[in-house]
């Protein structure tokens, strides 16, 4: 059941900058996050965690790389902030007895852009970013104990998937998954023969879509890395056009995207190839995910047509390149 802010009566008092605060549900996706304005003027985001979705080191190994990524790079990403015990992590548990998961983010102006408006320069800078954030892992030593899920072809295309099975899906009828068959078929080939080289296979955001962007003039912050893993490194330009594969304005978004990826590190011709698979690979986990997250306004804004049009993007990966002539 959604959290109402009722239930954060035990999670105030776990940091100081609450105290007094207001909070208001902002959003409710794979988690609950709350906006909190507080009496002295500052605002804060309090992100409550689903007890089933990721474990408290996890959910720690998140946290290490943000605080490494505001120390080591300049980045515009959120900045978690300490508990009264000088843990991020913090647990309570609400009136019914549910025990949850909880970090305080400081709160980042800004509004999510809109996929009719002109993305080309905002797909720059994502590219830029997400090159930056593969520089940065690759040089990176992880901490003891670190630990996050892995968004294999396995782990997004099998019955079990990390996000559920995407056969199970709505809309998901026997010709879209005589298609959808096929396509795994030759998907899970195809990555097998790319294979997972530290080049290409790293740590990564791995939900670099238009929600989880917060443009504010001529900055744009990247936030919730809460779904961040071992990925290939292409699979974050899938993630940003997350839910508008099939839009017009895709070829272009993936060429400002490249460009400014190689400005800051390489990505070969035959990375560049394997982007048509990332972002069938990301549609597919987005079908399991709408199956799974029926209850959540984003499954429900997406889900009509959504089987079918991942059925005809895997007719067009089966035929030949989705988007030809460009990488």
């Amino acid at each position: 059941m959604p959290l109402r802010e009722s239930d954060l009566e035990n999670a105030i008092p776990l940091w100081d900058e609450l105290a007094g605060a207001v909070p208001q549900l902002i959003n409710h996706s794979e988690n609950h996050t709350f906006l909190f304005s507080a009496p002295h003027g500052e605002a804060y985001c309090l992100r409550v965690h689903r007890p089933d979705y990721q474990s408290m080191a996890n959910i720690e190994s998140e946290l290490a790389w943000l605080e490494a990524l505001h120390r080591q790079t300049e980045l515009a990403i959120p900045e978690p902030i300490v508990g009264r015990d000088g843990k991020l992590l913090q647990r309570f548990t609400t009136s019914a007895g549910h025990v949850h998961h909880a970090v305080l983010f400081h709160f980042i102006p800004g509004h999510e852009p809109s996929p009719e408006s002109n993305l080309v320069d905002l797909f720059s800078v994502l590219g830029a970013y997400a090159a930056a954030l593969h520089k940065h892992v690759m040089g990176w030593e992880r901490p003891a104990g670190f630990e996050r899920q892995a968004w294999t072809a396995r782990a997004i295309l099998d019955a079990d998937g990390l996000w559920g099975d995407w056969r199970v899906a709505p809309g998901v009828t026997d010709a879209v998954r005589d298609v959808l068959d096929r396509m795994q078929d030759r998907l899970r080939q195809r990555l097998a023969d790319y294979g997972t080289g530290p080049d290409r296979y790293g740590l990564i955001h791995a939900d670099m879509r238009l929600g989880n962007l917060l443009v504010a003039g001529d900055q744009v912050s990247l936030i919730d890395f809460d779904d961040c893993g071992l990925c290939w490194f292409g699979y974050d330009f899938a993630a940003a056009i997350s839910f508008h594969e099939t839009h017009k304005a895709v070829p272009a978004l993936k060429a400002a995207w490249l460009d400014a990826y190689r400005t800051i590190r390489p990505f070969s011709d035959r990375d560049a190839e394997m982007l048509d698979s990332m972002v069938m690979l990301r549609r597919m986990a987005l079908l399991a995910w709408i199956g799974s997250h029926a209850e959540t306004s984003l499954a429900q804004t997406h889900v009509q047509g959504f089987a079918q049009g991942t059925a005809d993007l895997a007719d067009r990966y089966l035929a030949g390149p989705i988007w030809p002539g460009i990488g």
